[in-house]
């Protein structure tokens, strides 16, 4: 089993990016291993890795994730070349199909045959991240110096089998805690690392529960989430939640939540109790953990610092 790492996810809500640089140095201080973006409706995937690789000196850097359908390989090798470069080796691509919300209706790109995108993303990217010529005849200006790893996002069994195969990880989300062991048995590679985001609400549960309801409504309702619910036997759960939403009727999809599925995905409290909770997720075989700190600007130093002693 891979060693466990250590990450946070950047870039941090409500602080301009060129406020970043201290809190990415606060980060690697503390003892973080890894810093991991997102993209969604937010800064896109790269350019937050771009500000940390300049600051910083031993974190690893990943996309988590971005998709072959908004850029193509080209332009996704490029960005890849240009990060490992500019931190000296330390660059992940986190790579995934995305959802037909980001993909097609507001890129206006067709959302079609996710898992076959995703295996034909990494067999061009493989051999011009190697610096030789990929499709159409692509090659890179100047030959890579570093070895890019690929991980791949993956919720449920084809895509999870796909980066067991092709990748050098995957990268899950929005994970029950019961839901850990199906995850990792189903990517079925020990010796490759498992990623996984958390989402840390460092209140009581009850004073929480109505933020981890309203986040989980607008990710279990996009199909591929509802879909993985399903997956791991918690359709009772997400079927009328999802029907609300679509319905319109959003007040009653925030009542219909299961609190205690919020429980099981969401980590609450001190960060003593989130680091009781993590190890559970260890045992179950989440290997590189990737903590997504919701709180005041003000407060992300005291809790990038705190988050770090959470380690199990």
């Amino acid at each position: 089993m891979p060693d466990l790492r250590w990450g946070l996810t950047v870039p941090f809500t409500g602080v301009p990016l060129a406020h970043h640089a201290d809190l990415y140095r606060t980060a690697e201080a503390a003892g973080f291993d890894d810093l991991w973006t997102g993209e969604t409706a937010g800064p896109d995937g790269f350019t937050p890795l771009a500000l940390a690789a300049a600051v910083t000196d031993r974190v690893r850097l990943g996309t988590g994730i971005v998709n072959p359908f908004t850029r193509g390989p080209a332009v996704l090798a490029q960005h890849a070349a240009a990060l490992a470069d500019a931190s000296e080796g330390r660059f992940v691509l986190g790579l995934g199909s995305s959802s037909n919300v980001i993909v097609e209706r507001w890129n206006g790109v067709p959302f079609v045959k996710p898992l076959s995108k995703v295996r034909e993303a990494v067999e061009q990217l493989r051999p011009v991240l190697a610096g030789e010529r990929g499709l159409g005849g692509f090659k890179l200006e100047t030959r890579p110096e570093h070895e890019i790893p690929i991980v791949l996002a993956a919720l449920r069994g084809k895509m999870l089998g796909l980066a067991a195969e092709v990748a050098d990880g995957a990268f899950t989300n929005w994970l029950p805690v019961s839901g850990a062991r199906q995850v990792a048995d189903a990517f079925g590679a020990p010796d490759k690392e498992l990623v996984c985001r958390f989402f840390c609400i460092p209140k009581p549960a009850d004073e929480a529960m109505g933020l981890a309801k309203w986040m989980f409504c607008a990710y279990g309702t996009v199909p591929v989430y509802t879909e993985f619910f399903r997956w791991l036997g918690f359709a009772e759960q997400i079927d009328p939640v999802a029907a609300a939403w679509h319905g319109g009727d959003r007040a009653k999809a925030l009542e219909l939540v299961d609190e205690d599925l919020m429980h099981e995905i969401f980590l609450f409290g001190d960060e003593a109790a989130m680091g009781e909770r993590l190890a559970e997720f260890h045992a179950g075989g989440i290997t590189t953990f990737v903590l997504t700190a919701i709180t005041e600007p003000a407060d992300l130093p005291r809790m990038i610092t705190a988050l770090a002693a959470a380690r199990p």
